[in-house]
């Protein structure tokens, strides 16, 4: 069992409730923030091991989250990876050159985002759920 920490900073609230499910059902804890104001606050009480993290937040934008929480020193070695609906190759240059370690595009591949988290922990291929309920047994 993983125990990770996920904080999803999004105000999409389906997109909260979709990646939290996926996540709880690959052992990890989930966290939410909704807005740029409450993004770190959250991250400073949760201590999350992983960020998820949208660009496009009311009251400031994925941008200005990243440079506070890098500034913080609980939080400046915490991954974050950023989930954005904006224009993707110009975003995902400046995500990573902001200090983002992974950028995924909205719609969200899942499959890709839940591999790149557990890399990101060491944990090497995730064990999800629904691949082992559909697993074929070998003979």
């Amino acid at each position: 069992m993983s125990n990770k920490k996920i904080l999803i900073i999004d105000d999409d609230a389906d997109l909260r409730r979709g990646l939290a499910a996926r996540l709880r059902a690959n052992n990890y804890e989930t966290a939410f923030a909704v807005d740029a104001v409450s993004a770190v606050s959250v991250a400073i009480r949760e201590r999350p091991d992983l960020i998820l993290l949208d660009l496009g937040l009311p009251a400031g934008d994925g941008f200005i989250v990243m440079k506070r929480l890098q500034n913080l020193a609980p939080l400046s070695g915490v991954p974050v990876f950023v989930v954005s609906a904006r224009e993707p190759e110009a975003s995902e240059q400046r995500s990573l050159a902001a200090g983002a370690q992974r950028y995924f595009q909205k719609p969200v591949d899942i499959e890709g985002l839940l591999a790149a988290i557990a890399d990101a922990f060491g944990e090497g291929e995730p064990p999800d759920i629904l691949k082992l309920i559909t697993r074929e047994k070998k003979p």
